[in-house]
């Protein structure tokens, strides 16, 4: 039996008016450091909207989505505007699943929607 490593990418830009973070590939325990440190600095930036964009994401685990649910809440802590974009279907149904879904896409920063707890 072959063990073959699943792979995992951040990508991450700072632009005029957002801050915009990538994922690449499969995303659990093992690979969470990874997006916790690219992720750190731009949670403390309120200066500009934090966005992740999911496009090219195909897994994602509990501790994953734990990481991003505490990314929402610092945001929110903050007043700092975040979103979520390009969430394929397979994760957005997980998101659906955990009751996220609502806070992840606002439709804009007034509408934002706020999470406590």
């Amino acid at each position: 039996m072959e063990n073959q490593q699943q792979t995992f990418e951040v990508f991450s830009r700072r632009m005029d008016e957002a801050n915009v973070v990538w994922l690449q590939g499969e995303l659990d325990l093992s690979k969470v450091a990874v997006l916790r440190a690219t992720l750190d600095p731009f949670v403390a930036d309120t200066k500009h909207k934090l966005i992740l964009n999911l496009k090219h994401l195909q897994y994602i685990d509990s501790t994953g989505i734990g990481v991003i649910v505490s990314v929402l809440k610092a945001r929110d802590v903050l007043k700092a505007p975040f979103g979520v974009e390009d969430i394929p279907p397979k994760i957005a149904r997980l998101f659906d699943l955990t009751g996220i879904t609502p806070y992840l896409q606002p439709s804009s920063e007034s509408d934002a929607r706020t999470i406590h707890g």
